[in-house]
């Protein structure tokens, strides 16, 4: 009798620790499983049992196992029943792992809520009890007979509803089997609800910019330049409406949680409520539960901040990036992705438009407009035909002058007017926090974060010292540790101080702070903007998160503190990254009837940066930085790759540097900027190796050479890659 060929079924599996030397797969026997790729699994690691994710399932011979060479162990469980992630997203993994030099499970974990990627920590999926109809029986009460039959007629209810409706009846009918109590998971629900508004009749500006992207039927990347005020939203969702009438899916992208609730209403308004919303405010069940709404298709619609990017579509037709040059895009953390590529990538697989919008563009994106790498739209025109009026402060001046070194003369005068008017004012200060240093009167020791270092800041509500790097937080001292004294003086402005001071300059004005310490809280965000638009505060104060994307008709007049503060930074984007704050924060002024006004308080009120912002002249900005970068050769004329080194032990991070130099230095065609010492966070010293470079892919090559001499050679310290630094220290 004939014998049987052997054959074994194996996946391939990668499994969860986001580590470089295990970015490969590994070989489990899986016999007896219905398995697929793109499932969890439970598989023994060492002496351990870890969460793997499904790469390949395949066949193989008796000969074929014995190459391999090892025992294959099985895999203990398959944890989902259908693939998490399909083809599209599985070649996006790949191409994230290719581009950013990271192992290809952190992409993979990139894509999915907490409750779904493939780590032991996921946490279960939250179930809900139902009541089902099950049968008819003779002989029920009149309450057990009105119970089922309401029963029977919507086949499953919830069982508090059902209980709280029928409570005796109901446990009887469970009891005698005509119902049954069944567990499904929590879904979102989607109500739907009226559209409340219609299309605006556009302006010629906006016909035009329709008319531009409307004329490409295929994939293709725009750049909608346009400034404040001038009705992008509109174009916005004209296109959504047009991509939605084909069936295809869209997803909007803003950059900040603050935006997400203003971005969500204006569609809700014009589309009704059939959207998912996504941003990091949301727990975990509440991810996956709106990730849940887009991959069963129960809505095409998709708002959220950076990692919405990732959901599940299946038949993408258009995405729209507002605020592109926004840097909270770039994902801080490995795999250290921006929004932008993947937005673009994914555009070219479902031959989608991808249209990216700012009034104050990325150099970069800008510049590959006039390339002509993205059709470049531009909308320069208010719809109010009304751009504010801007005013420059010298705080040098002033403050000679005798004035308020926080709040000049010409500040405290046009608050008092618009108080007086009953119009409102928003004021920005690029800090949070009482006070960024707390210094001894006698010797001037700093107090500095133990673990960091970085001068602590204090927070007078919780009397307490914060390090806002770390997180590490401490009373005050009562006695400095350098000297013995007990006098503390108090030293710069956060949000926490300017707010006093405007209280007690206006006792009668209302006033709202939004910064970090406020929106701690769930929904903060929106109940500080929803409180604002309602006019009960008069004031809004707060950080950056208040210059962008705002909306309110009655704000007449924008005030801004130390305007220049990020000039003094060492980084080159300081001055990009000063234009886009005035300039976006001066767009919240006026945009409605009413005329605005900004007042901008500065040091250098000379820089160009603050010229081009205050004559709202995004032309004159690009053209002066643009030769800064060129003469500097800094991006977008190079390539920047960041390579930073850590650990506990200085030895141990000399150590690598060294390692990774003396293989540097041996190469040409890029230049090496470093090694050069960044302050210590959560006790680890940090030394930094720049690479500058025309060619992006040699200095990929490089990088991940660096990379896998650092591993073989099994180096202590830590090194951690971004291949396009936004923001150097």
């Amino acid at each position: 009798m004939r014998k049987e060929p052997f054959y074994m079924k194996i996946a391939h599996v990668f499994v969860e620790h986001p580590i470089y030397h295990l970015d490969h797969t590994f070989t489990y026997a899986c016999d007896g499983f219905d398995l697929q790729r793109g499932v969890r699994v439970e598989v023994p690691f060492g002496r351990t049992h870890i969460i793997g994710f499904v790469s390949e399932v395949k066949e193989i011979s008796e000969e074929e196992k014995k190459s391999y060479g090892f025992e294959i162990k099985s895999i203990d469980s398959v944890i989902d029943e259908e693939p998490l992630i399909n083809e599209e997203l599985f070649t996006l993994a790949d191409w994230m792992a290719d581009t950013y030099v990271a192992p290809k499970i952190s992409c993979i974990q990139c894509m999915l809520p907490a409750k779904l990627k493939p780590k032991s920590t996921h946490g279960t999926i939250k179930m809900e009890a139902f009541v089902q109809y099950v049968k008819d029986i003779n002989n029920l009460t009149i309450k057990q007979k009105t119970a089922l039959e309401d029963l029977k007629a919507v086949k499953l209810m919830p069982r508090a509803a059902f209980y709280q409706k029928y409570k005796t009846p109901g446990k009887k009918l469970i009891a005698l089997g005509c119902a049954k109590i069944i567990e499904k998971e929590a879904s979102a629900f989607v109500n739907e609800i009226q559209v409340q508004e219609s299309e605006f009749t556009l302006s010629t500006q906006q016909i035009q910019a329709l008319h531009e992207i409307r004329k490409s039927k295929h994939h293709e990347v725009f750049l909608l330049h346009g400034a404040t005020g001038s009705g992008k939203t509109e174009v916005f969702l004209q296109l959504a409406s047009d991509t939605i009438k084909q069936g295809k899916q869209v997803v909007f992208l803003v950059p900040e949680i603050s935006l997400t609730p203003l971005m969500v209403n204006r569609v809700k308004r014009r589309f009704g409520n059939a959207l998912a919303i996504y941003h990091s405010g949301l727990n975990a069940q509440e991810k996956y539960e709106q990730y849940q709404l887009v991959k069963h298709h129960k809505v095409q619609i998709v708002v959220g901040t950076r990692s919405a990017v990732f959901m599940p579509f299946d038949d993408l037709g258009l995405i729209i990036m507002d605020e592109e040059h926004d840097t909270s895009y770039k994902q801080d953390r490995m795999p250290r992705y921006h929004s932008r590529d993947i937005a673009i990538e994914r555009g070219k697989y479902h031959d989608a438009k991808v249209v990216l919008a700012s009034a104050t563009p990325c150099l970069e994106s800008y510049a590959r407009a006039l390339k002509k790498v993205y059709h470049l739209v531009e909308m320069p025109q208010r719809i109010n035909e009304s751009f504010p009026e801007v005013k420059l402060v010298e705080m040098r001046q002033a403050i000679k002058n005798g004035e308020d070194a926080t709040l000049s003369n010409t500040m405290l005068d046009a608050i008092y007017e618009r108080l007086q008017r009953k119009e409102q004012v928003i004021l920005l200060l690029n800090r949070r926090g009482y006070t960024p240093i707390l210094r001894c009167i006698s010797c001037g020791h700093v107090i500095q974060c133990p673990h960091c270092d970085v001068a602590m800041s204090y927070h007078k509500q919780d009397k307490q010292l914060k390090c806002h790097t770390c997180g590490y937080q401490m009373p005050v001292p009562t006695h400095c540790p350098s000297c013995g004294s007990s006098t503390w003086r108090y030293l710069g402005m956060g949000t926490q101080k300017l707010e006093e001071l405007v209280q007690v300059k206006f006792p009668q004005a209302k006033i709202l702070r939004m910064d970090a310490d406020t929106t701690g809280k769930k929904n903060a965000h929106e109940d500080i903007l929803q409180a604002f638009a309602n006019h009960e505060a008069d004031i809004l104060l707060g950080t950056q998160m208040i210059a962008k994307g705002l909306d309110f008709e009655d704000v007449t007049l924008v005030g801004i503190v130390n305007g220049d503060a990020m000039l003094a930074r060492s980084d080159y984007r300081s001055a990009e990254l000063t234009y886009d704050l005035l300039e976006q924060a001066s767009g919240r002024s006026g945009r409605g009837d009413k005329r605005g006004e900004v007042i901008i308080q500065a040091y250098d009120i000379h820089h160009y940066a603050i010229l081009a912002a205050a004559n709202h002249q995004y032309q004159y900005f690009f053209q002066r930085e643009m030769k800064y970068r060129h003469m500097a050769n800094y991006p977008p004329y190079t390539y920047l790759v960041s390579m930073v080194f850590q650990h506990k032990q200085e030895a141990a991070v000399s150590q690598s540097v060294s390692y990774a130099m003396e293989y540097l230095m041996k190469k040409e065609g890029f230049k090496v900027l470093g090694p050069a010492g960044l302050h210590k966070i959560k006790d680890e010293e940090r030394t930094r190796i720049l690479l500058k470079g025309k060619d992006q892919r040699q200095l990929s090559r490089m990088v991940k050479d660096v990379y896998d001499r650092h591993i073989a050679s099994k180096q202590k310290a830590r090194l951690e890659i971004d291949l396009a630094p936004i923001i150097l220290e």
